[in-house]
């Protein structure tokens, strides 16, 4: 390992380089400083280093500010600091660019954490890698520069990555594990070859990649699993199908896919059922043959258990209801957008919206949330037919979030839809509450 006194001057041809990078760049005045780096030999060890650059009155200034080596985790570090927020900030004083010295700037090298420094900067001299007789065949003058270094550190200890490089399989490359198995497992590598246009095509997940090959699957098929197992697994009620069907997530997801409905209006059949002390270990209830047929049917009877039980407390409910509607009202949108946004008034409203686009928003515990403030349910309608359902969103007070969003039958709204409501009401709502009392 070298030492700050091994680190030498920029070389002159660097210089030129990092000069005409500059110069040919269309944002180099959109900043004050800029970052180019390249590599070079320090007692033997591969080096990265990067360069501050700064135009001042026509003249170009530059200085080495941090030093990167391929066996260490640890960098030096010279008159520059990063900020979380602000970013990287260099000090410019021993240049005469600036009138004051700050704190990180005593001309000297320091050691800090390679991670924290390690800057997406163009490297101006790349072809410096096929020079070097143990990086030749690595192919990494392929490869993004703001991770190079860590990729040569995997090459090292796994010379197949190469193979992954040359089908362009670049996030693969950067992976232990798929190095790992494409070093013990012949058929593996040939699944890859196969595989190379799907692996491509997709912005995979590693577990995608192992998943997809340990079962056989297609990479489409894994990655929407792998998809829906990230998303649902932060829904509190993951858990609880976990459970119920004994840890096979992937049964789960299987039949609801079977069935053409989501994991929404599953949950809602569920607690209907629990609601109703149905055995749920019974595989018939458990999967129904005919999902939406039985998933109506229990909510059915829920609402008329719900009903029955409730009776003496609906006229309370309504008025409570009206209460809650009203100081959330503010909510609501009717500017000249596209769509209105409107808050449910009553229980009835939360019915007679369910009804006509046959979703469950009437018939479960939607109403008693309301009242709870633990979220809200509003209607979304074509401000030419305001009279007609159309999407109904659910907002929760807690998290400030939009829970559920659907269309009739429980389909995804389209693009207009869902960019509305992220981009113009959900912004809108969020402002809003904060002047709820």
């Amino acid at each position: 390992m070298f030492t700050e006194k091994d680190i030498k001057p920029i070389p002159k041809y660097i210089e030129r380089l990092i000069k005409k990078s500059y110069f040919n760049s269309y944002y180099k005045y959109s900043r004050s400083t800029y970052f180019y780096s390249y590599l070079t030999n320090i007692k033997g060890e591969l080096a990265l280093i990067h360069v501050a650059v700064k135009q001042q009155n026509k003249t170009l200034h530059m200085k080495q500010v941090i030093v990167h080596s391929i066996h260490s985790k640890d960098c030096y570090i010279k008159d520059i600091v990063y900020y979380y927020i602000r970013g990287y900030i260099v000090g410019w004083y021993n240049e005469g660019l600036s009138k004051y010295k700050k704190w990180y700037e005593d001309g000297t090298w320091d050691y800090n954490y390679d991670k924290y420094f390690n800057i997406h900067a163009p490297i101006v001299n790349l072809d410096f890698i096929s020079k070097q007789k143990k990086y030749k065949y690595s192919l990494a003058e392929n490869f993004d520069s703001q991770h190079i270094m860590k990729y040569l550190r995997l090459y090292e200890n796994y010379p197949q990555a190469e193979y992954l490089m040359k089908l362009k399989l670049f996030n693969l490359a950067m992976s232990k594990q798929i190095l790992s198995k494409l070093e013990k497992d012949k058929e593996f590598r040939k699944w890859i070859i196969k595989n190379q246009t799907d692996i491509s095509l997709y912005g995979l997940y590693i577990s995608t990649v192992l998943y997809a090959y340990k079962h056989n699957e297609t990479i489409e098929n894994a990655q929407r699993f792998q998809t829906f197992i990230k998303s649902f697994s932060k829904n509190d009620n993951y858990k609880r199908i976990k459970d119920l069907f004994d840890g096979n997530i992937r049964k789960f997801y299987d039949y609801i896919v079977k069935q053409n409905t989501n994991e929404s209006s599953y949950i809602d059949y569920l607690d209907a059922c629990e609601y109703l002390h149905i055995d749920m270990s019974l595989e018939k209830n458990k999967i129904p043959h005919e999902f939406k047929k039985w998933h109506d049917i229990r909510i059915d009877e829920y609402a008329t258990a719900q009903a029955i039980a409730d009776k003496n407390k609906r006229k309370a409910l309504y008025n409570k209801f009206s209460k809650i509607a009203s100081k959330y009202q503010s909510l609501e949108r009717n500017l000249n957008d596209d769509f209105v946004v409107i808050i449910a008034k009553s229980p009835r409203d939360l019915i007679s919206e369910g009804e006509k686009l046959q979703h469950c928003v009437g018939r479960m515990n939607y109403d008693q949330k309301f009242i709870n403030e633990e979220s809200l349910i509003f209607f979304i309608r074509n401000k030419d037919n305001l009279n007609t359902p159309f999407v109904t969103l659910e907002y929760s007070l807690q998290n400030h979030k939009v829970l559920q969003c659907y269309g009739f039958n429980d389909t995804r709204p389209n693009k207009d839809v869902l960019n509305f409501v992220k981009k113009v009401w959900l912004p809108y709502a969020n402002r809003k509450i904060k002047k709820v009392a």
